[in-house]
């Protein structure tokens, strides 16, 4: 369907190429910002590939680098970053929607399909109001996290200047909330290895990004009918994503500690192991950060968690993947086929069968895309990096992770190209990516005869 919106009448677009236009445009204005002169510090010289790279990761919210952040980044260039997270993190149409509604503009149609589409939504409805929760629950966490992060970091000594404390605590609580990935200490979380309360806050700003805002809108309502004593039911997707997100981080957790615990975890005391367990668990959804150096991790290790941070977050969250739902909805639909069951039933309700279809859709344009992405890199970088490192980046390419093995600032710039590629779909999503890539065709009149075929 072709968008309609005022100021640009003439051009042939849908929605989800739109969007594509948008985030390029936006990654091509933070990238000349990046490439400015009193953006990087002194003596620091990066290619174009690498500024540009660096860009579509925080656009992204990925987190994957080919320099060192606080190495290489004036605060000037730090703060493009920043802004870059929060854009791509929000959400840019979300941004946008906001000073036009603060302005008091009208938002029309083809702006709300905008919105639908960059909001991962399946309907017009409420759109605007959905926007302002949005932003509201994005600037009022992250608030709290800065506070919370500029207390620590001043109280415990690790920055003696409230202005620095505050300083590292803002960009902190933007890339936990974003999932963006980034850090500006120089070596990730590793220095607050042993500090639990930094661990713990970065968690549960990495969780309540990951988790999608639709929940965090139900849990609100949620909370405001138990004030006002009226019922309040949560939907299918609430109750679906809630119990397969925290399964998946308790499983998680559970399955790194299983396989470290004669490897980087052998030294550690049980609550150390637990933290490292877990943070790794939480931040693999699309987090980033990390506490340990990932270079240390066994190989069935690392495909652990190639293949969580391939699930990803949540739909209408930060983060990237194929998302959790999509994951639950291919396990439930194994599980009904193999009872020979025809409809998928969970939670008392039957899933729609469109929903399963683009489950599979989904799952299988994903696997498409990171199979030949692994057979091409390894096959220009075989020189550079092993077969399980590889993947490992783009998997985490993939699901706007950020984790890294530190193998990409050995890559070429076609691998490069390719990762950047993988994390721009990654972060518009599958579906949206694919109807960008359709021709918006008229559908036909007519249907063809069934014919079965043998399969399985």
């Amino acid at each position: 369907m072709r968008l309609e919106l005022p100021l640009f009448n003439k051009i042939e677009l849908t929605a989800p190429q739109f969007i594509v236009i948008i985030y390029a445009v936006a990654t091509s204005i933070s990238a000349i910002m990046l490439s400015l002169p009193w953006a990087t510090k002194p003596g620091v010289d990066l290619s174009f590939v690498d500024i540009l790279f660096t860009t579509v990761s925080a656009i992204t919210v990925t987190g994957l680098t080919v320099t060192n952040t606080a190495e290489s980044f004036t605060p000037f260039g730090v703060g493009v970053i920043a802004a870059s997270m929060q854009a791509g993190g929000i959400g840019i149409m979300t941004l946008w929607t906001f000073v036009w509604v603060v302005l008091g503009k009208n938002i029309g149609l083809g702006y709300r399909q905008l919105i639908m589409v960059d909001q991962n939504r399946n309907q017009l409805m409420g759109l605007v109001k959905v926007i302002q929760l949005v932003f509201g629950f994005a600037i009022f966490i992250q608030f709290v996290g800065v506070v919370y992060f500029a207390s620590i970091f001043y109280y415990r000594g690790y920055y003696p200047e409230i202005g620095q404390a505050l300083y590292y605590a803002v960009f902190h609580a933007i890339s936990a909330y974003t999932n963006g990935g980034f850090d500006i200490f120089g070596n990730s979380l590793i220095g607050f290895q042993n500090d639990y309360l930094v661990q713990s806050g970065s968690m549960v700003l990495i969780v309540l990004g990951a988790i999608g805002f639709p929940v965090l809108i139900e849990i609100l309502s949620y909370i405001h009918s138990r004030f006002n004593k009226y019922q309040y039911r949560f939907s299918l997707f609430t109750k679906v994503t809630l119990f397969i997100y925290f399964l998946l981080l308790v499983l998680g957790a559970a399955g790194i500690w299983l396989i470290e615990r004669a490897g980087v975890l052998a030294d550690k005391a049980w609550h150390e192991q637990f933290f490292v367990s877990m943070f790794l668990s939480v931040t693999s959804r699309s987090g980033g950060l990390t506490t340990i150096d990932v270079t240390n991790l066994f190989v069935p290790t690392l495909f652990f968690v190639s293949i969580l941070m391939f699930i990803g977050a949540s739909p209408s969250s930060v983060g990237g993947g194929i998302r959790t739902t999509t994951f639950a909805t291919l396990i439930l639909a194994v599980r009904s086929f193999a009872m020979g069951k025809r409809h998928i039933h969970v939670f008392g309700k039957r899933l729609d069968d469109e929903d399963v279809l683009k489950s599979f859709v989904v799952f299988t344009t994903g696997v498409i895309l990171i199979m030949g992405s692994i057979l091409v890199i390894n096959i220009l970088e075989a020189d550079n990096a092993s077969l399980v490192n590889i993947a490992f980046e783009v998997t985490s390419a993939f699901g706007t992770c950020g984790l890294s093995t530190g193998v990409i600032p050995e890559f070429t710039n076609i691998s490069k190209f390719i990762l950047m590629v993988l994390m721009f779909i990654g972060r518009i999503g599958i579906l949206a990516f694919l109807f960008a890539i359709n021709h918006d065709k008229k559908p036909s009149n007519y249907k063809y005869p069934v014919e079965k075929i043998i399969v399985g």
